[in-house]
């Protein structure tokens, strides 16, 4: 018999292959100082596109002096409990109504955290007789939660409607079988790719299909929609989602989450969803600190108009330069480039250390072999002097790659790992 962890010895995964070269760099970097347009990176001052600040909430005074007062008055402990136990309170009801009537939704329940409230969302929707439908390109969170699904699962190609109707058929084929119900599930905002999910579309298969459709838009909620509502208004189908999620560590600048429903479904769903009935109640200062995000949101539109002013300038000036930031139809700036995953590090050290410049790589495995995906996340604390530094710098990076610089210097870094 093998001992268990032969198998971690000899297999550190696809990145974690890579941790000797990465860790404490590309992986797991310390950005430090207050989060704002510009941190601080091992000493040197960076123009910082990898914070989800999209709001720029996180920094702000009214929003630092409600946090403050909130600890002072509550401390991190209270209430203590699970909420069906001992950690409800009037606070946690007054969000929930406020985002109900935000999000447009009979009933929300706050969730302690998005991954984890995502998982046990999808686990606590289906039954073993039910299907699963959902876009390939789901976050994480979605995937851990289908994992848990005791019955079957089809995935449809990203954002393709012909794929989505084939799995559809399947799944209903399926149901009649099994006596179950079908759950689709997308994203109101792909986080890596930028495009929003085609709800719009999904939803009129609905005159064809009996299912019902959960929509995960942590990256659309505070962004889109004439009031920030989300994806859903953007589009105008809000009321056509059955089932509405949303964190509040993107647009809010906080902790926590929630989802949206008719009110029978949250009842249902407070009752079942064991993340939450067993794990201890949102604390108290982030709740305060919720309301007053909340508030915010309502009632100050130039906090968006400020966000989609740095994004139509970083994107549109990407584009006139010949920049592949694919099909992105929110504020996520991808920017493709092609190269091997020593090129990618070469280029992001240049881009840290001799530009000023710090934005997230993504590689091989979440993208495919031979490129290299530079993802950056505009805010309402960047300025126009930001993109046109970070637009020259760009200019830069790209022509080393193109030349082979980037290239030349990750031999080494190739021929140590055995490529």
């Amino acid at each position: 018999m093998k001992d268990l962890f032969d198998k971690i010895y000899k297999d550190k995964g696809p990145l974690g292959k890579w941790a000797s070269q990465a860790e404490g760099y590309f992986v797991f970097p310390k950005l430090e100082g207050e989060i704002a347009n510009r941190m601080k990176f091992r000493g040197n001052d960076v123009i910082t596109w990898s914070i989800n600040d999209y709001l720029g909430l996180a920094n702000h005074p009214e929003v630092r002096k409600v946090d403050a007062e909130a600890a002072q008055q509550y401390g991190s402990a209270y209430p203590m409990g699970a909420r069906m136990m001992s950690g409800h309170t009037s606070l946690h009801e007054q969000l929930q109504n406020e985002l109900a009537e935000f999000v447009d939704k009979e009933a929300t329940y706050l969730l302690n955290f998005g991954y984890q409230g995502m998982v046990s969302t999808v686990d606590a929707l289906v039954s073993k007789d039910d299907i699963i439908v959902y876009d390939v390109d789901s976050h994480a969170c979605i995937i851990d939660g289908v994992r848990l699904h005791m019955g079957k699962r089809f995935t449809f190609k990203h954002n393709d409607m012909e794929s989505l109707e084939k799995n559809l058929d399947r799944a209903t084929k399926m149901a009649e079988q099994t006596g179950g119900g079908i759950l689709v599930i997308s994203e109101g905002v792909f986080g890596m790719r930028g495009e929003q999910g085609k709800l719009k579309e999904i939803v009129a298969l609905k005159k064809k299909y009996n299912f019902r459709l959960f929509v995960d838009d942590a990256h659309g909620f505070g962004t889109l929609g004439e009031t920030g509502a989300g994806a859903g208004q953007e589009q105008g189908i809000q009321d056509d989602i059955d089932v509405y999620f949303a964190t509040f560590a993107k647009s809010m600048a906080s902790t926590g989450a929630f989802i949206a429903a008719d009110k029978e479904i949250i009842d249902y769903l407070k009752y079942n969803l064991r993340s939450q009935m067993f794990a201890k109640s949102l604390q108290m200062q982030l709740v305060v600190g919720a309301l007053k995000r909340l508030d915010m949101l309502r009632t100050m539109p130039e906090l968006k108009q400020n966000l989609w002013k740095i994004v139509n300038a970083l994107q549109s000036g990407l584009k006139d330069r010949g920049f592949d930031i694919g099909n992105t139809s929110s504020c996520v700036t991808p920017v493709y480039l092609k190269g091997s995953i020593p090129e990618a590090m070469a280029l992001v050290k240049d881009l840290r250390e001799n530009h000023g410049i710090f934005c997230s790589i993504v590689v091989y495995p979440v993208i495919p072999k031979g490129l290299i995906l530079l993802r950056m996340i505009p805010t309402a604390s960047h300025t126009l002097e930001d993109v046109e530094e970070t637009l020259n710098a760009f200019d830069a990076i790209r022509d080393r790659l193109e030349n082979g610089t980037y290239k030349r210097l990750s031999a080494a870094v190739s021929a140590a790992m055995g490529e």
